[in-house]
C-alpha cells in the first residue's frame, strides 16, 4: 500500500519531469502519456495525483512563488540582529538557488503564465509582489538615498539578471555551480550598488 510519503514524492516527480517537458517542448507540445512515461506510470495513471496539466502548471508556478516568500522570509528570521548586508546577501543567495537549480521554472513562468486561469495568475503575481517589496525593505537599509521605487526597480532588474540562467549558454556549458553562483553573487551586489551610487534620484 502507497503511504502518503509516497504519493508526495510521486507528485514531486511527476511535477519535475512536467517542468522539465514543458520547458523544453511548451506546455501543448507535451502530452500526459509523455509525462507519465518519464515518471514511470501510464498515462492515465497521473489522474490520480492531478486532474490535468492545467493543474501541473498551476501548481508548479503558484507553488514555486510561494517557495520563495518562504524562503525569503525564513532567511530574514534566520538573519534577525545581523548586519543589512548579511541580510541582503543572504536573500541573493537564496535567489540564486532558485535561479541555477529550477531554470526549467523560470522558462515555464516566461513563457506560460498567461496560460494559468485568472485565479491563479493573480495569485503568483500576489506572492511575487509580496516578494519583491520584502527585498525593496531589504536594498533600501543598505542604500537608504535610494527611493522606494528607485529601489524596486532595482530589485527587478536584479531579478532579471539572476533569472537569465536558462539563457545564458547551452545546457553543462556553464562554469561549475559554485562558480556561477559566485558570479552571480557579484553581479547582483554589482547592480545594487551601482542603483545606490546613483542616489535619490536613482
Amino acid at each position: 500500500m502507497a503511504t502518503r510519503t509516497d504519493a508526495t514524492t510521486r507528485r514531486e516527480q511527476i511535477l519535475k519531469e512536467a517542468a522539465r517537458l514543458f520547458a523544453e517542448r511548451g506546455f501543448h507540445g507535451v502530452g500526459v502519456d509523455e509525462i507519465g512515461a518519464a515518471v514511470g506510470i501510464s498515462g492515465p495513471g497521473l489522474y490520480r495525483h492531478f486532474p490535468g496539466k492545467d493543474a501541473m502548471l498551476a501548481e508548479l508556478l503558484v507553488g514555486i512563488s510561494g517557495q520563495l516568500l518562504t524562503g525569503a522570509k525564513r532567511r530574514l528570521a534566520e538573519a534577525d540582529g545581523g548586519s543589512a548586508e548579511t541580510v541582503l546577501d543572504s536573500l541573493i543567495e537564496g535567489h540564486i538557488d532558485f535561479a541555477i537549480d529550477d531554470r526549467p521554472l523560470i522558462t515555464l513562468h516566461d513563457r506560460e503564465l498567461d496560460r494559468l486561469r485568472d485565479s491563479d495568475r493573480k495569485l503568483v503575481r500576489q506572492l511575487q509582489r509580496q516578494y519583491v517589496e520584502l527585498w525593496v525593505e531589504v536594498v533600501r537599509e543598505n542604500y537608504p538615498a535610494l527611493t522606494e521605487p528607485a529601489a524596486r526597480s532595482a530589485v527587478h532588474s536584479v531579478f532579471g539578471l539572476l533569472n537569465s540562467t536558462p539563457h545564458l549558454a547551452r545546457p553543462g556549458s556553464l562554469p561549475g555551480r559554485t562558480a556561477t553562483a559566485a558570479l552571480l553573487h557579484r553581479m547582483a551586489r554589482g547592480a545594487f550598488a551601482a542603483a545606490g551610487a546613483g542616489g535619490a534620484g536613482a
